[in-house]
């Protein structure tokens, strides 16, 4: 054989030796019985493999799956090679168990067998084999969160009772000592608050461990603006203690809110401009604390300064602060000054309720006396409530549902005589999800100031953008108002959406005798850009008996931004 052939035949050997070593193996597997096999044909196992190793193994897995089905005396009784490629496995199912009866003593809880039967009898409980593995685990999970994750569930004795049942002991193995949380660790976000997570998300040291508990807790953060979870809460067991690991990141939360309105003015023809101005710092001190800023100037020459500050869990204590300060002038007729401390409780991460007091002091500037305008002090003491459920990774609409109430109650001073008033306010909206694209919003707004004679620079101020739409901002007076506000929402996509407008509200003023109802009209739509949110609104308002004029149409554009 002369060189070149041998280099051939090296060169067609190197090329068909991998094909005939890569050969796929064959599997097939049988009963004893024409019914045995269909029933093996029914867990639908592998047939082809790329070696032994792992044909041996399918052939485990059919009898663990058989085991699953209450074969549990099935036998692989041989596996065959039939060929070079063709391999034979023969069970033997032999009978099929329907149900295991399980006893059990005192050191299991009953309350955790409810989780997997509705009959758990006084030292037993039935369970299907076919769901026997599930149920263990599951059985094996709550124990692990019921602070003792060491803890196992065993079968042991395990008997035939007849050609159905079987019976065995359940028992506890391996039990330890009961956990608790020594040390808790956060990863990410270091400088979260230690305040939020002992008294926002229910997390201590010194607590019994409960990992279930512990991640339902976490979830809370959901309803948190400036701090997210990044991944699941990991522990550290070690011979003498237990090591809770969070992981957080830092989230924008800051805001900035403003908008420019312009109309015309009924009487003079001419346009108008107004303005508004909301600045929401949150957790700049990585304590939770939030400042808030609002400046608005209106149509009607009147400006309102407001600002509050909320601190909460005062040195690490349940109890938080909100200071405010509101400041509110109209033209040249009056200026009214007001300010209120509370208290507030988080009793969840959606409930707060809080009391304090509001001191208001209201001067009138005009030189000559008014019926309407006086000066007065006032003190009220204040109760109210909150309740928020966010969806928060809707970015359009972060916030679901939202209730705040409040109730007040006080004295009004004015020249050297006293007089009882109470107050009642509510602020409440929801957002009904009806598909991925679609959406109705609703709010209701209202308020009651109840007196036995009113002045006008106490009376209760609606209307425009943040009230009934179609109105000048804060144009209309009422000491009984209500306001319902609707919108039905298109989501375009993401960062896209349009609505309509439809108002309605119902107002009396006792002061100048006077009942009306109001309603407003229009549409807008809100646009998700890199700079923020920014909003559309065209609305046009009119009184019961009177009809639509488009000079009175209010156009209000908005941009919320958050840094």
């Amino acid at each position: 054989m002369d060189l070149k052939s041998i280099i051939l035949c090296l060169f067609l050997g190197w090329i068909f030796t991998p094909a005939i070593h890569s050969q796929s193996l064959l599997l097939s597997a049988k009963g004893n019985s024409e019914k045995e096999t269909q029933i093996i044909d029914s867990l639908y196992y592998r047939k082809t493999f790329n070696d032994f190793s792992s044909l041996q193994q399918e052939t485990l897995f059919i009898k663990s799956q058989l085991n699953n089905l209450g074969y549990i005396e099935s036998e692989l009784i041989e596996l065959k090679k039939q060929n070079d490629i063709s391999y034979l496995a023969r069970y033997h199912l032999k009978n099929r168990y329907k149900t295991i009866r399980l006893y059990f003593d005192d050191s299991i809880n009953r309350n955790i067998l409810k989780l997997v039967s509705t009959n758990v009898e006084e030292d037993y409980v039935d369970i299907a084999i076919s769901n026997l593995e599930e149920t263990l685990k599951l059985l094996n999970s709550e124990i692990s969160n019921q602070h003792d994750p060491f803890s196992t569930l065993q079968l042991i004795n395990i008997k035939k009772q007849n050609e159905d049942y079987l019976y065995a002991d359940l028992i506890i193995s391996k039990k330890t000592q009961k956990r608790t949380i020594d040390s808790i660790i956060i990863k990410g976000y270091d400088k979260f608050s230690k305040s939020y997570v002992k008294r926002y998300l229910k997390i201590k040291q010194k607590q019994p461990f409960n990992l279930k508990t512990i991640k339902e807790n976490m979830s809370e953060l959901d309803n948190l603006v400036f701090a997210d979870q990044i991944k699941e809460p990991e522990v550290l067991f070690t011979k003498d203690s237990t090591l809770l690991y969070i992981y957080l990141e830092k989230q924008k939360s800051n805001a900035f809110d403003g908008f420019l309105g312009f109309g015309t003015n009924a009487e003079s023809g001419k346009i108008e401009l107004n303005g508004y101005l909301n600045l929401n710092l949150v957790n700049n001190l990585n304590y939770g604390e939030s400042f808030r800023l609002i400046y608005k100037s209106d149509e009607s020459e009147q400006k309102t300064f407001e600002v509050k500050a909320r601190l909460p869990y005062l040195f690490g204590s349940p109890l938080g602060a909100e200071l405010g300060l509101n400041i509110f002038k109209k033209d040249s007729t009056f200026v009214t000054v007001s300010q209120s401390a509370k208290l507030q409780y988080q009793v969840n991460p959606k409930n707060l309720i809080s009391a304090g007091i509001e001191s208001t002091t209201s001067t009138n500037l005009l030189d000559n006396p008014s019926l309407f305008v006086d000066d007065y002090k006032s003190v009220f003491y204040t109760l109210n409530y909150l309740y928020t459920k966010h969806q928060r990774y809707d970015l359009l609409f972060p916030v679901n549902f939202q209730l705040d109430i409040s109730v007040a109650f006080g004295n009004r001073a004015f020249e050297g005589s006293s007089q009882s008033q109470e107050r009642l306010a509510l602020d409440s909206y929801k957002i009904f999800n009806l598909n991925a694209k679609n959406s109705f919003f609703i709010r209701l707004t209202g308020g009651i100031l109840n007196s036995d004679s009113y002045f006008e620079n106490e009376l209760i101020r609606f209307g425009g953008i943040n009230s009934i739409r179609g109105f000048e901002e804060n144009s209309l007076i009422a000491n009984l108002v209500s306001v319902v506000n609707t919108e039905y929402r298109y989501k375009v996509n993401n960062s896209l959406y349009v609505h309509s407008v439809l108002d309605a509200s119902y107002f009396e003023n006792e002061l100048l005798n006077t009942k009306a109802k109001l309603f407003g009209f229009g549409f807008g739509f809100g646009l998700l850009t890199k700079a923020g949110l920014f909003k559309f609104n065209y609305s046009n308002g009119k009184t019961e008996n009177q009809s639509f004029k488009l000079s009175d149409s209010k156009i209000h554009l908005s941009l919320t931004a958050s840094f």
